[in-house]
């Protein structure tokens, strides 16, 4: 079915080595969809989607169209704070990963869940939305801005749980989202956030005032994933 979804955690991983494994898979489901294209239905090769969840080391990521001057540390800064940069080919601006993060990179061909590229944003900021739900806290979107946020209505106490920057080409995505957990928020300090200076950056950890089961929100987070979107685990 073209809906069938592989989901892979990767844990730990570094995010270089990460984003090499995403670009194998990423070529592997437009190399399909291309040959699909010119066959008929009963000649077509069999679908796949892929859903990776991670957690890396320190490091902050820069989108296509971010600016550089959004970092605030130099290169020896950033060897002081343990943590690595990286430009990137997704969209959005700069972002942080780091342990206590999860990390979800969609590999999936669009036209199989018959979603153009907004919508797909919108959906996986609806699964985050449901996760942290369940744990009493209402997230929200934020006009012209991606994620998902807290307190929109609120000036000065606006705040991001969860950065979104994709990339699609052919209809196939990669990279995805970064939803703050039990995450060092010390870390956000030395960039501007997605490129804003007057918002802030929590944490599920942060809002409840205790540290969070992770394994238990990635089981809830990727349920909330896999009914928004009508996956099917292959």
């Amino acid at each position: 079915m073209p809906n069938k979804v592989i989901f892979e955690d990767l844990n730990n991983i570094d995010y270089k080595e990460a984003w090499d494994y995403q670009e194998g898979l990423f070529q592997k489901v437009i190399d399909i969809k291309r040959k699909n294209d010119d066959l008929p239905t009963s000649e077509q090769q069999n679908w796949f989607n892929y859903l990776l969840f991670c957690e890396h080391p320190n490091v902050y990521t820069l989108g296509m169209n971010g600016d550089q001057q959004n970092l605030l540390l130099d290169y020896i800064q950033l060897q002081a704070k343990n943590a690595s940069f990286y430009k990137t080919n997704r969209g959005g601006d700069i972002t942080y990963h780091g342990p206590g993060q999860i990390v979800g990179y969609p590999i999936i061909n669009l036209k199989n869940f018959g979603l153009g590229i907004k919508t797909y944003i919108e959906k996986l900021e609806e699964s985050i939305i449901l996760t942290i739900a369940a744990y009493g806290i209402k997230g929200e979107n934020l006009k012209g801005a991606t994620g998902v946020w807290l307190d929109t209505d609120i000036p000065g106490r606006t705040r991001k749980i969860c950065a979104i920057g994709v990339r699609a080409s052919h209809y196939v995505t990669m990279h995805g989202f970064a939803f703050n957990v039990n995450t060092d928020l010390k870390y956000f300090d030395y960039i501007n956030p997605c490129g804003f200076t007057d918002k802030g950056v929590t944490s599920l950890s942060k809002e409840l005032g205790e540290a969070i089961n992770i394994i238990e929100v990635k089981k809830k987070l990727k349920s909330n994933i896999i009914n928004v979107f009508g996956m099917e685990l292959s």
